[in-house]
């Protein structure tokens, strides 16, 4: 079964089903086909200008990279309050001052993650990974988590830094 296209559907003459506002991919098969690369088409600026053409195929590159930043630090939150009884309970002594920073290390991270619209969250985010590490001087555990999630961090930071270019 061939389709043709439609100059009034909203892919419009030209557009793939990448960049097309359906969300289903129709009127071609999905991969970009057409003569348009991944972004190009009218979203992301003129053709001819490389400043505005997407770096990456999704719509909304900033919002993306927001969303991984503020699931990396959501994530962090978690995994710290949950850390807190294993702790105590295989690793030996955690103290009244320890747990008090946990808490207050998991509260910053949950802060955080609200703000990813700001940009000196993601500087936050990364002084936050330094203080997880810090607190490896209260217990070897907390040195781990703070060492794995500052590589989750970092690799965050990498993404952001290709798909924003920032």
């Amino acid at each position: 079964m061939t389709s043709s296209r439609d100059p009034s559907s909203p892919a419009g003459p030209g557009r793939s089903g990448v960049g097309a506002n359906d969300g289903a991919g129709s009127g071609g098969d999905g991969l970009g086909s057409g003569g348009d690369s991944a972004g190009a088409g009218g979203d992301g600026g003129s053709a001819g200008d490389p400043a505005g053409q997407r770096r990456s195929g999704l719509r909304n590159p900033a919002g993306a990279v927001r969303g991984l930043g503020a699931g990396t630090l959501g994530l962090e939150a978690l995994v710290l309050l949950l850390a807190i009884q294993p702790i105590r309970v295989v690793g030996g002594e955690l103290s009244g001052a320890a747990v008090a920073v946990i808490v207050l290390l998991a509260v910053a991270a949950v802060a955080l993650a609200g703000m990813m619209r700001r940009p000196w969250a993601w500087h936050a985010g990364t002084v936050l990974q330094g203080a997880l590490m810090l607190a490896g001087l209260l217990h070897w555990s907390l040195l781990a988590l703070g060492v794995i999630f500052a590589l989750v961090w970092g690799y965050a930071l990498h993404v952001r830094r290709v798909i924003l270019g920032r």
